[in-house]
């Protein structure tokens, strides 16, 4: 009966796109709340023990859930505080006269009518760069109020700390992207789904209903994303149309930002490349695919805003001999990836539906997107400490040219990556790497297909990006 209860549950304890018919049906057998508990949640936990903890300060994209992870955060204080200087922005005046930490904490106490103490409150500084002082102010209170928990975010940031410049070794960056696939598990209550991920043995298939149950699932996310309100919308109304009007409203907020970093003449630029990531997505970054009638020193100032905003990825190609692979980046030579599979979808006008009802078939036909997930994935799965940066591979030679999608490190070791959309695949860029990267011992399939440990070639589904960097 064990047995039997653990196979329904996996099977039939489904988010809307599972395997029964009827949402009804599915809706009153499986009543779940939504909990959108982040991976980051667990580093969070140890910060708030650890007698030596910095100030955190969290960068990401608007809209990715900066504020729903610390407010969520903020439940297992006795007291949390939020300060927010965009709905407030006349707060900021109590950081104009100085720096102290005491004074600031009496003069918000006395402003929001909320004792601020420190070991029992979380205090959170919420869209901090509308106030560059207060995120001065961040050193100080490390350096004179340690005992106080306190959160800081804010998008659009990296604008403001190239002007002020972040308190180095006083404050602790975290970084934090749209969902992953396996934060996305999560959400939809499938943790049974995710530990069996995490734990399979990669030299044995998964049983055929389990990994076309997690083919479905993986599905249901290229069409949905990860953008945590598009993720809320789906889990509790089954209804793809919804996901789309948020993806819409997230885009057109994306371009009503425009102004607040990109000069007026200017601003024209930055959305011809923003239109053109996600048609380029997979293919070598050529400004001239941008507009033919507009010249790369006008539009290369636009990506670079874009990726600071975190809405555009630069995938650098790297030569790939040693770590870091930084080291030997060719700035010329770049691909670009949206911020999100399914707001990449949104500004194509795609019918990403198809994902949910045929999601074999999908993968198939929509290549490019399928890497851009992996792309994605390898994001989101990066210490949130370190900054996540993206590579790849190209062997160029007069008559023949190899592309390795993704190259990164794993284990002090430098591992190739290729994503293969069909079932069938020769892997030529692959071996060809590995033939002259002595120092990389495998590499690494992304595909519809099931698990198999080859030799030289470690095969992964799609759904255990994770699993394999372990």
């Amino acid at each position: 009966m064990a047995v039997l209860a653990k196979i329904f549950d996996i099977i039939y304890c489904s988010p809307p796109g599972g395997f029964f018919s009827s949402e009804v049906t599915k809706k009153n057998l499986c009543e779940v709340e939504v909990i959108m508990k982040r991976d980051l949640r667990a580093y969070l936990d140890e910060w708030k023990n650890d007698v030596n903890r910095k100030p955190i300060l969290i960068k990401g994209a608007r809209q990715v859930g900066k504020s729903y992870l610390t407010r969520d955060f903020g439940k297992d204080f006795k007291r949390f505080v939020e300060i927010n200087f965009e709905f407030v922005p006349g707060l900021k005046s109590y950081f104009e006269k100085d720096l102290d930490p005491q004074r600031i904490i009496r003069d918000l106490s006395i402003a929001t009518g909320q004792d601020i103490i420190p070991k029992e409150t979380l205090l959170f500084f919420d869209e901090i760069q509308e106030c560059p002082t207060a995120i001065k102010s961040l050193r100080y209170f490390y350096e004179k109020m340690p005992q106080l928990h306190l959160i800081a975010a804010g998008s659009l940031l990296d604008f403001v700390l190239e002007e002020i410049g972040l308190p180095v070794g006083r404050v602790i960056p975290l970084y934090l992207y749209p969902l992953s696939f396996m934060e996305f598990l999560s959400a939809a209550g499938h943790e049974r789904l995710r530990e069996e991920i995490s734990n399979h043995n990669p030299t044995e298939e998964l049983p055929g209903f389990l990994h076309d149950k997690l083919l479905g699932l993986f599905g249901e996310y290229m069409a949905v994303g990860g953008m945590p309100e598009a993720v809320e919308k789906w889990l509790n109304t089954g209804n793809l149309k919804t996901c789309v009007k948020v993806h819409q409203m997230l885009v057109e907020t994306y371009r009503q930002d425009f102004a607040k970093y990109a000069k007026k003449k200017n601003q024209k630029y930055v959305e011809l490349v923003f239109n053109s990531i996600p048609r380029l997505s997979g293919k070598k970054f050529v400004f001239h695919s941008v507009s033919p009638d507009v010249r790369s020193r006008e539009l290369r100032p636009g990506l670079e805003l874009l990726s600071k905003t975190g809405i555009a990825h630069i995938v650098y190609h790297s030569s790939a001999n040693g770590l870091p692979l930084g080291a030997e980046i060719n700035p010329l030579m770049s691909k670009v990836i949206f911020l999100d599979v399914a707001l990449a979808q949104s500004v194509l006008g795609m019918d990403y539906g198809k994902w949910i009802l045929d999601p074999v078939h999908y993968i198939i036909n929509r290549g490019a997107i399928t890497e851009a997930f992996v792309g994605q994935e390898l994001m989101a799965y990066t210490p949130a400490t370190q900054k996540s940066d993206l590579y790849y591979w190209v062997y160029e030679k007069r008559g023949s040219q190899a592309e390795v999608d993704y190259v990164t490190a794993i284990n002090g070791n430098i591992v190739p990556i290729e994503v293969k959309s069909g079932k069938t695949g020769s892997l030529k860029s692959m071996h060809l790497f590995l033939e002259k990267k002595r120092n990389s011992p495998y590499g690494l399939q992304f595909s519809q297909r099931n698990y198999h440990v080859g030799k030289e070639i470690r095969q992964y589904p799609l759904y255990a990006i994770s699993a394999a960097l372990k």
